[in-house]
């Protein structure tokens, strides 16, 4: 049976009618078969004992209505800072209205409308035009990068994630079987080339050899080549297997030896055969050529084929059997993690066209054992590596054998030096003791539906954001309860990819370390919006509030506030989306999900920001006002100077800790100069053009009042790179990440991070 939709493992499983224990986890369940499974070969009678709601499958939806689904940690933090502005712009009214009306003596409709226009200009309006823009723009650039987003939040959330439980099968491998290792003769050959396509060959002592050279092992090839059932065929440009995958990895092997099947099909036709079954464990074949000459070719398990044989074939000659010997390299197959299979042949009468037990019970002369496995996808060694220098520990979980994972775990890196938790282990344990032992292990092997739910469930309890991989039903409730689902689009189900976050269009791992780069990079854009956004806010309402606080003449207007926060302020943060993830960013440890969107640096970066902002603006148009300008010049000249601060500052926000002064920084981002430019326009507009003139109360400018609105602006600027440098220099500690337990939490310097 092929009971992939079940346990993701592709490998055939053999039944039979023994009973199990009653404790035998799913894939250990040799006697039953299961609703909505393939039959790969064979037949069967059977009793149905479930239907329904009871069935396997019938339990992983009753699962998938249980699961709830959870916030993404950016919806937690935009609503709780949400929550804390709203206050503090209602507090900061407030105070501002009955200040001025009660101890300044302004009249209640004057202060009132400012009041409105404080607190509007407070808040950042365009924050969820941003945090949208952004967000689409993260997901254009993860779909051409074969992340396709089916819900917007995850793009966010795949750059927090501190845990990654991945499926194995054909997402850290290929899902194709294929051949690694021939041991023929006293030779062991190494086989190179992945998948079903015939490409490939061989290689004796890490040196290329041709299989013409070595007569054992061109038979073993001939001998898979017929003892097989399978079809290889070659659909657009890859090649498919029509049958059983281990013998399409067969087949591949004997293409890739140089045999050419229709020439040898012709020469040697079948004239009977053995089936495979679970009782023997082996598949014989009878040939007779156009000379009536008889052969028959054997594959099957190696303990049971070994036992068949008394001779081994090296070059021409046979010789006799050494059982301790290949019993020892099936012992060494087993530890590397790979399924071993024997062939052996026998010499068949001429006059024999049918074929029986009996035949191949003795006599046979083994001709190899081969190492086969699913091979890990290349590109994922590399991806596992570039997650846990990002502080993400990457979990394989499957339902395959614990020798065999842990041996692919090993050559992924994957849980090195650490044991492997089976499903039986978890069975024992409750909730509790699975929080404690799942931070320590990465390799889970014969996992159900309801332990991959279990492991995700205890994971998030500890504070880890998980991501989710997998393709089959039954990893559909742990796709929807993760933080991040992420199935896989060519090979996956549609409950799967109906219940994932994100698919991936080419079933690879590696992708998933692009999109959390990518996701990364999107909560660094946020992060910077907001912390534009609010000192430009604050530098307005400073203005104004000094001016009520010190009994000083209005420096804006209600719709001088508005026109800043409206015109100029939206426009110059929408540069901000179009940045692309820094190139460190895969470098820190994740942050924690729990963290505030602003800390108190930000807190301090705003403070000051809003500060040089005010003395910029307001200081100008108090200066102008003691040298005898008009009321309507001076306020023109504090609008423009709070604009043109804004502008400098844009530049300030592309990075939160680098410095801007190099071409990257001042020219990486091309949106950043043409908002720019376009806010120059618009602020040129609003000083020169009758029209705004008349409804802002604006006025003309000259060059040397220009020139001094100008070095107001680039206040902020020398000033936000002066800390900057203090910050490099001194190395502050103003990044604190308590995330990923166990990979990379800790305290990081700003040193460190540069």
């Amino acid at each position: 049976m092929n009971e992939a939709i079940l346990t993701g493992e592709s490998q055939a499983v053999e039944k039979e009618a023994a009973p199990v224990p009653t404790d035998a986890l799913l894939g250990d369940r040799r006697c039953m078969l299961y609703s909505g499974t393939l039959i790969a070969s064979g037949n069967a009678i059977g009793v149905v004992v479930e239907t329904g709601i009871r069935t396997e499958l019938g339990r992983i939806s009753s699962m998938l209505e249980q699961v709830q689904e959870v916030t993404t940690p950016l919806l937690r933090q935009i609503a709780g800072f949400s929550r804390l502005l709203a206050i503090a712009i209602g507090l900061m009214a407030l105070v501002t209205f009955f200040i001025g009306v009660l101890w300044r003596g302004h009249s209640p409709d004057e202060m009132f409308m400012m009041v409105v226009a404080l607190a509007a200009s407070s808040i950042p309006e365009g924050l969820p035009a941003i945090m949208t823009i952004t967000l689409a723009l993260g997901v254009r650039r993860m779909a051409r990068r074969n992340a396709i987003i089916r819900h917007l939040p995850a793009v966010e959330t795949l750059g927090s994630v501190t845990v990654i439980c991945s499926d194995k099968t054909g997402t850290l491998t290929r899902n194709e079987m294929t051949v690694q290792s021939i041991t023929v003769g006293n030779h062991t050959f190494e086989v190179t080339g992945v998948g079903y396509a015939p490409v490939g060959g061989f290689h004796l002592g890490g040196a290329a050899v041709s299989a013409s050279d070595y007569p054992e092992l061109i038979t073993t090839a001939r001998a898979v080549l017929f003892c097989n059932d399978a079809r290889l065929r070659n659909h657009d440009g890859t090649w498919q297997v029509e049958g059983d995958p281990t013998e399409g990895a067969l087949l591949a092997l004997a293409l890739k030896a140089g045999i050419d099947q229709a020439s040898e099909t012709v020469a040697l036709p079948r004239t009977d055969a053995i089936p495979f079954e679970s009782e023997h464990r082996f598949m014989a074949t009878l040939h007779h050529d156009h000379a009536h000459h008889g052969l028959i070719f054997i594959k099957g398990a190696p303990e049971r084929i070994l036992d068949m044989c008394d001779r081994y074939r090296i070059g021409d000659q046979d010789l006799p059997l050494d059982q301790d010997y290949w019993h020892e390299r099936v012992k060494a197959y087993a530890r590397q993690g790979m399924r071993t299979l024997a062939v052996a042949m026998k010499q068949a009468s001429s006059t024999r066209y049918d074929l029986g037990f009996s035949d191949v019970e003795s006599g046979c002369t083994l001709l190899a054992l081969l190492g086969i496995m699913d091979p890990p996808r290349e590109e994922v060694m590399t991806a596992v590596a570039e997650c846990a220098s990002a502080g993400i520990r990457v979990k394989m979980i499957t339902g395959d054998h614990a020798d065999t994972a842990r041996a692919i775990g090993v050559r992924l890196g994957i849980g090195l030096d650490r044991p492997a938790l089976t499903g039986a282990d978890i069975e024992v344990m409750d909730d509790a003791q699975l929080r404690l032992v799942v931070p320590d292990i990465d390799v889970f092997a014969r996992a159900s539906p309801g332990h991959k739910l279990r492991l995700v469930h205890a994971l998030q309890a500890i504070g880890q954001v998980v991501a989710m991989t997998g393709d089959g039903v039954n990893d559909a409730p742990a796709l929807k309860r993760s933080d991040v689902g992420v199935a896989m689009g060519l090979k996956g189900t549609d409950a799967a990819k109906e219940s994932a976050d994100m698919v991936l269009a080419d079933d690879n791992f590696a992708t998933i370390s692009s999109a959390v780069c990518e996701g990364r990079g999107i909560y660094d854009s946020i992060r910077k919006f907001v912390l534009f956004m609010l000192p430009t806010n604050g530098g307005e309402a400073l203005v104004v509030t000094a001016a009520i606080l010190f009994e000083l003449t209005l420096p804006l207007t209600p719709a001088q506030v508005l026109w800043i926060n409206m015109a100029t302020s939206s426009t110059l943060g929408l540069a901000l989306a179009f940045e692309l993830p820094e190139s460190d960013v895969m470098h820190r440890p994740p942050r924690d999900p729990r963290e505030p969107l602003l800390s108190w640096f930000f807190l301090w970066r705003v403070l000051m920001v809003s500060v040089l902002m005010m003395i910029g603006a307001l200081g100008l148009f108090l200066w102008e006002l003691q040298q005898g300008a008009g009321l309507e010049t001076a306020r023109t000249m504090a609008v423009s100077a709070v604009v043109m601060a804004e502008m400098f500052y844009l530049l300030n926000s592309r990075y939160i800790y680098r410095s801007v002064l190099s071409r990257e920084g001042l020219f990486g981002n091309r949106y950043v100069w043409i908002v720019i430019a376009v806010c120059a326009l618009l602020q040129l507009a609003y000083v020169h053009t009758a029209p705004l003139q008349k409804v802002f109360g604006s006025t003309d400018l000259t060059a040397a009042e220009w020139l001094k609105v100008c070095l107001a602006g680039a206040l902020v600027f020398t000033v936000a790179e002066a800390e900057k440098s203090v910050i490099r220099l001194f190395g502050l500690k103003i990044y604190r990440s308590t995330a990923g337990q166990g990979a990379g939490s800790g305290t990081t310097t700003m040193q460190e991070q540069l």
